[in-house]
């Protein structure tokens, strides 16, 4: 059977591609020339993060497939970005980002092998306990994001609402590195893309109906775990809308009641909206409509 052919820089251009869901290298890499153009230093945590992660995977003879599309590099990505974002550049910092990286790819493969859905869990987990960990031993950064003398005459329907809801998936609140990241899913799934614009507009109405916090929506924090949540869920068929409607629904709840719960966000909202829409797809539908095909 002929298979397509991969190249030495797939694994890794893949790895960062597939925070999006894309199995596609020049997705991944107009991904880090985005986070190249907000933050170097975020795109050299980026780069060092998928190499150990999927170098990791490659080490423990990991299934190939997996390894080829990608699936041991992403989770690695966003927490080297993360670690970037959250503290000082420090040796601990830099080691702590080789490690949680290839610890990623363990907790990655465990849940590949048990066919668990994980989406971006163990990026989330390794870097809540991170925080947690080095929040009193490792400084902060304390400069505002220049990205937000953007926002003054900022109304709740701007395209920034677009731009900064993919931008700020990778930790990027920045319009042009929004615009790439659109670009950058556009050339791998059109119907991705624009589902995704919609998660975007509609996490917003989502975040407005839930409370008047409009300094949240300015920052993305309401758009971007819309954007995967409807992502995940795109596709040519019309329930695919209705799954993207309920998705983005339930991540915007969760999203309030961490917010009200002085949690760190990332991207649990669109794990658990994620999560529990496909409970609803597939046991709930599956249940009353057995020979309905509902992928």
């Amino acid at each position: 059977m002929k298979t397509d052919k991969v190249y030495f820089w797939d694994p890794y251009l893949k790895g960062i591609g597939q925070i999006m869901l894309q199995n596609n290298a020049l997705t991944g890499l107009l991904f880090l020339i985005g986070i190249l153009i907000n933050s170097p230093l975020m795109a050299v945590a980026a780069v060092v993060a998928v190499l150990v992660g999927t170098l990791t995977a490659k080490v423990l003879k990991f299934n190939e497939d997996n390894i080829n599309s990608g699936l041991y590099g992403f989770n690695a990505t966003l927490v080297g970005v993360a670690l970037i974002a959250f503290f000082e550049p420090t040796i601990t910092i830099w080691i702590s980002i080789i490690v949680l990286s290839a610890v990623s790819t363990l907790i990655m493969n465990f849940c590949l092998e048990k066919k668990i859905p994980v989406f971006t869990f163990p990026f989330i987990v390794l870097t809540w306990i991170s925080l947690y960990v080095f929040h009193s031993v490792a400084p902060i950064p304390d400069a505002a994001p220049d990205y937000l003398e953007e926002l003054i005459h900022y109304h709740p329907f701007s395209l920034l609402d677009y731009g900064l809801g993919f931008g700020e998936v990778i930790f990027q609140g920045s319009l042009i590195s929004g615009v790439i990241f659109f670009i950058a899913v556009y050339m791998s799934s059109p119907t991705a893309a624009l589902y995704g614009l919609f998660g975007a507009l509609f996490g917003v109405i989502v975040a407005i109906l839930l409370k008047d916090r409009i300094e949240d929506v300015k920052l993305g924090m309401f758009s971007f775990n819309a954007v995967l949540c409807a992502i995940v869920f795109s596709g040519p068929k019309k329930i695919n809308g209705l799954y993207v409607v309920i998705a983005v629904l339930l991540s915007g709840i969760t999203e309030e009641i961490m917010l009200r719960l002085d949690l760190p966000v990332l991207t649990f909202p669109f794990v658990m909206g994620t999560w529990l829409t496909l409970v609803i797809r597939d046991v709930l539908v599956k249940r009353f409509y057995p020979s309905t095909n509902i992928e």
